[in-house]
Parts: structure tokens; C-alpha cells; sequence
């Protein structure tokens, strides 16, 4: 995931760092608005607090299920690659929780070196499309195994299974590529900090982050995320209008409600993120101005990520509840 943990006087400030080399929109005055000292007061001190439990949470939630998946040293059937694979994302992803943490009670002073700025970046932008991807994945699975059935024969679909995951990893990380080589520690006078930040080498590139991120990142997996589940509820509810209870009963509702729940905390965690990323998109641009919006888009979006970083620490409780067996 891409997480833009930045204070208003950051961004300005390096719009201006850009705007002294390139041509592009004048950066809003850095003095023009009231930074809400009291909400980031607060945010310095609660958030990392808050971001700690969840990477608590998510390491020790995401080890159990690795360990009952993995542990047994049995073939793992495609639902349960697919689970495994969305475990192993989460538990890289909230080792660098802590980092940013840190750099969070630091009031954004980033202590820990460039090369951590790029690769902690970095690995959360991977893991915002490799989840994302997953939940794809994991919904287009049992699309497959319940609409086509013919179609879904066991060791085709193991193999179907690890080939898409190896593909996502390959795709998650091409596309963070851009952040490993683009985040740097810059100093920011105003704040009397040195600042982990995202610098784009052209103006064309908030744009191009913005669709790679809402778009591609987002947006365009939630429609093949309602395609395949709509049809799934569909193939279910025709399942017992028939009376097929010996294949499509208990197991598959359980299996399919588990399922519907791991994409529903999703889109739960998620929207909200993308949403106010998008918000900053257009105060970037300056589609929108004014400080409410300012404060409200910079605030916001600090605590969409830490919504964001918990669907980490939410999925393994999911698998937990309702039992890994049903997805067998």
C-alpha cells in the first residue's frame, strides 16, 4: 500500500523543492492556514500507540495461521494457497509498522536512514496490491469452483492457484518499484525535521499515482470483487432452491459466507484510505482549496491509514472464527 504519511507543511514544502526545478501548479501558501496543532498533537501521541497493537495483532495472528497452514507439511488446496499467501503479505507488511510508529511519535522526523525510507515505503505499496489482488484472486476462485465446476478440477486448480500468486507477488512488486526509487529523506526547515517523502520527478506523476493507486489499485478490483461474489450468491441460492444439500450446503455456505467477510473487512479498511487519497489528489491540483479541506484531507488521511493497517490484524481473526476447514 502506498501510505502518504505526511504533515501539510511537508508536502508544501516539497512542492516547493519541485516547483524550483520544473514547471507546475504553485504550492498553496505555507503560512495561509491554521495546522490544527491541538488534532496533530493528539495524532502523535494516540496513532502510534494504535499502530503497534495492530502490528502486535497482525504478527502474531498472521504466524498462527502460516503455522496451520504450513506446519502439517500436506498439500494445500487452492483456497488455502491463496490464504497462505494472503497471510505471508500481511506479516511482511506489519514488520514495517513499527518503523512507522516511530517516525509517527517523532512528529515525522525519520530516524532510521534513506535506504529504510525506500524499502519500508515500498514494501507497503506492495502489500496495498498484492492483498487487493489476493482478495481477487480468492473471489475468482470460488467463482470458478461453484458457477464452472466442470472447469475447476482439483490439480488444475492447485496449479491455476500458485501460478496466480507467484504472478501477483511479481506484479505487487513491479508496481512499488516507483516508490523504492522515488522516496529520499529531505529536510524541512519549517518543521525542524528530515522527512521521509514521495518526490515526483514530473508533475505528470500525482496523476499517474493516482490512477495507478484508485484505479488500478482499487476501484477496478472492487468490480471483479462484485462480479464474481454477486454470482456466487447467485449459484448458492440456486444450490438450495434445488436441494443440492450433499455439495452445496453447509460446507459451501460457510466457506462462501468466510469468503464474503475477508472481502467485506477489506473494502471496510480500504475505502476509506483510498478515498481521502483521492481527496489528496485533488487538493494537490488544487481542485479543491481552502484550509478546512487542507486540514481535513491531511488529518483524515492519517487515520485511514491506520484503518488501512488493520485489515492486516483483522484477516487472520477472520480465518480464525468461523475455522480454516471450511475453505478445504
Amino acid at each position: 500500500m502506498m501510505v502518504m504519511l505526511r504533515v501539510t507543511a511537508v508536502m508544501k514544502m516539497m512542492g516547493k523543492l519541485q516547483a524550483s526545478n520544473q514547471s507546475q501548479l504553485p504550492p498553496p501558501n505555507a503560512t495561509s492556514c491554521d495546522s490544527a496543532p491541538e488534532a496533530w498533537d493528539l495524532l502523535h501521541r494516540v496513532l502510534p500507540t494504535f499502530i503497534i497493537a495492530v502490528c502486535l495483532c497482525g504478527l502474531l495472528g498472521n504466524l498462527f495461521v502460516l503455522s496451520v497452514f504450513l506446519l502439517p507439511r500436506r498439500r494445500l488446496n487452492a483456497a488455502e494457497i491463496y490464504l497462505a499467501n494472503l497471510a505471508a503479505s500481511d506479516l511482511v507488511f506489519v514488520l514495517g509498522l513499527p518503523f512507522w510508529a516511530e517516525n509517527i511519535r517523532n512528529e515525522f522526523n525519520w530516524p532510521f536512514g534513506a535506504p529504510l525510507c525506500r524499502v519500508v515505503n515500498g514494501v507497503i505499496k506492495a502489500n496495498l496490491f498484492i492483498s487487493i489482488f489476493l482478495v481477487v484472486a480468492i473471489s475468482q476462485d470460488r467463482y470458478r469452483l461453484l458457477v464452472h465446476p466442470m472447469a475447476s478440477r482439483g490439480r488444475r486448480r492447485r496449479r491455476q492457484a500458485q501460478a496466480a500468486c507467484a504472478l501477483i507477488w511479481a506484479v505487487g512488486g513491479l508496481l512499488s518499484t516507483p516508490t523504492f526509487l522515488l522516496r529520499s529523506v529531505r529536510a524541512v526547515p519549517e518543521l525542524n525535521v528530515s522527512a521521509c517523502v514521495l518526490l515526483f520527478p514530473h508533475p505528470a506523476w500525482p496523476f499517474a499515482r493516482m490512477v495507478e493507486l484508485n484505479v488500478l489499485g482499487f476501484l477496478l478490483p472492487l468490480v471483479a470483487i462484485v462480479f464474481f461474489n454477486y454470482h456466487i450468491l447467485a449459484a448458492l441460492r440456486g444450490r438450495m432452491e434445488v436441494g443440492r444439500t450433499r455439495r452445496g450446503g453447509p460446507t459451501d455456505g460457510k466457506t462462501t459466507a468466510l469468503i464474503l467477510t475477508l472481502v467485506a473487512a477489506f473494502l471496510i479498511c480500504w475505502a476509506p484510505y483510498h478515498f481521502f487519497a483521492f481527496l489528496e489528489f485533488l487538493f494537490q491540483v488544487r481542485v479543491v482549496r481552502g484550509c478546512f479541506w487542507e486540514n481535513f484531507t491531511d488529518l483524515g488521511l492519517q487515520w485511514a491509514n491506520f484503518f488501512a493497517f488493520l485489515n492486516s490484524c483483522l484477516n487472520p481473526i477472520i480465518y480464525v472464527i468461523p475455522g480454516y476447514d471450511t475453505l478445504r
